[in-house]
Parts: C-alpha cells; structure tokens; sequence
C-alpha cells in the first residue's frame, strides 16, 4: 500500500491500524487470488452499508422538515450505487483499489458497483478504526449543499400551493376526505384522498391525519406536474 497516505489525505484521515484500509481495497477477485489472510472487503461493506444509512438519516432528520416517506426517499437517492459511484470518483478511490488480474484487465477499476461497494468498506473501516465521529465526518463530506436550502420550515406548503392553483379556476373546489386507518394505537397510519369536485385527484398516508393530507396534496401536485422537491 505505497499510496496509503495520499488515500489518507484524500478522505483527510489517518488509520491507526492500516490492516483495516487494506482489507476495505482489497476486491474479493484480489483477495481469493492472493489467497489473503483477512479477506475481501465484502464484509466491511456489509458493515459500512449500516453507518452509511444511520449517519444519513441523522443528517436528514436534522436538518429537513418533511415527512417521513420523503425522508426515505432522499436517504435512498443519496446511498444507492448510483450516488456512492459519484462519491468515490470524488476522491479518485479507483486509483486505490486491490483487484485480480481478471478485474483489472476488464475495467474494474472504473466499475461503478466496485467502487460503491469500496466506499461503503472505506466507511466501515474508518468506524473500526476511529468511531463513528469520524466515519460520520467523513460521509456528510459528501452530502449534496442544497440539501438544507431545500428545507420546508412550514409543512402546510404542499396544501397551500394546491389550493392557490385550484383557485385559478373558482368554480373548482378541493375536499379532503379521510378513508381509512391502519396500524395499532401506537403507530397508526391514517389514509386520506384529495378530491377535486368529487373526483380523487391524490392519496397520502402519514402519522397523523395532517401528514395525510399534506402527502395527498404532495400527490396531487406532482400529477398536475408541478415539482415538490
């Protein structure tokens, strides 16, 4: 690992124990060629798939107030490959990677899920060597800088917007009708349908009827094709 320390100032972190920055480049196709002692670094993926996912909802939680069905959305639009591809290319992880001489000849260096696994096993070997403090540094480096000017301080905007657009037209009107519960007492889910002059026009499904009714206006929005995010 003759580049460790350029890898190092990259993600701006020092391994105490170097075992573990090895082992998260290391390929499975590398590992079962040199028959290496630790392993691939299948199972630090595994593990940094976790931190990944934890960090980012703290992050998300934190700093956005939306509902939780956006809440979701976002956190899988910034932990899926696509997105943990772009990261790694970010600070050059490729360069870095252990791989067979199978994978190296065939592009592996460059292909999008070795890297987004790779990254995931960065994280996880940043966890093990110095907390989640760091790896948690370490991965909002990469959230997006909109992420928070996008928050939505008052959550009744998605209600208010739609009712300033059926107003263009008076003689249109909105109803909000409740159909359905669902769930047990502590965690109940209330179902709500948004009709325009009696025809139903969006459905949302939230923690309390508001919530509801907001992801039910949310829907409405998006098939009238206006954007919510």
């Amino acid at each position: 690992m003759e580049n460790i320390e350029e890898l190092e100032k990259r993600i701006n972190y020092t391994f105490k124990n170097k075992d573990l920055i090895h082992q998260a480049l290391s390929h499975s196709s590398y590992a079962n060629e040199k028959r290496q002692h630790g392993g691939s670094n299948e199972r630090l993926e595994f593990l940094g798939d976790s931190v990944l996912s934890i960090v980012v909802s703290d992050f998300l939680y934190k700093n956005l107030n939306v509902p939780e069905g956006e809440l979701t959305k976002m956190r899988a639009s910034l932990v899926c490959e696509k997105s943990l591809h772009i990261f790694a290319q970010k600070i050059g992880l490729g360069e870095f990677l252990l791989l067979g001489k199978g994978e190296e000849n065939t592009g592996g260096r460059e292909r999008p899920s070795i890297l987004a696994d790779a990254f995931e096993a960065v994280i996880a070997a940043i966890y093990l060597d110095g907390g989640i403090e760091n790896a948690a540094k370490h991965i909002l480096r990469f959230m997006p800088n909109d992420i928070v000017r996008k928050k939505r301080p008052v959550f009744s905007d998605f209600k208010t917007v739609l009712q300033e657009v059926v107003q263009k037209n008076p003689e249109e009107k909105v109803e909000y009708v409740l159909i359905g519960e669902e769930g047990p007492d502590h965690n109940k889910r209330f179902v709500v349908e948004v009709c325009l002059n009696s025809q139903v026009i969006g459905k949302g499904k939230g923690r309390s009827k508001k919530d509801a009714e907001q992801l039910a206006a949310k829907e409405a929005l998006e098939l009238m094709g206006y954007e919510t995010l």
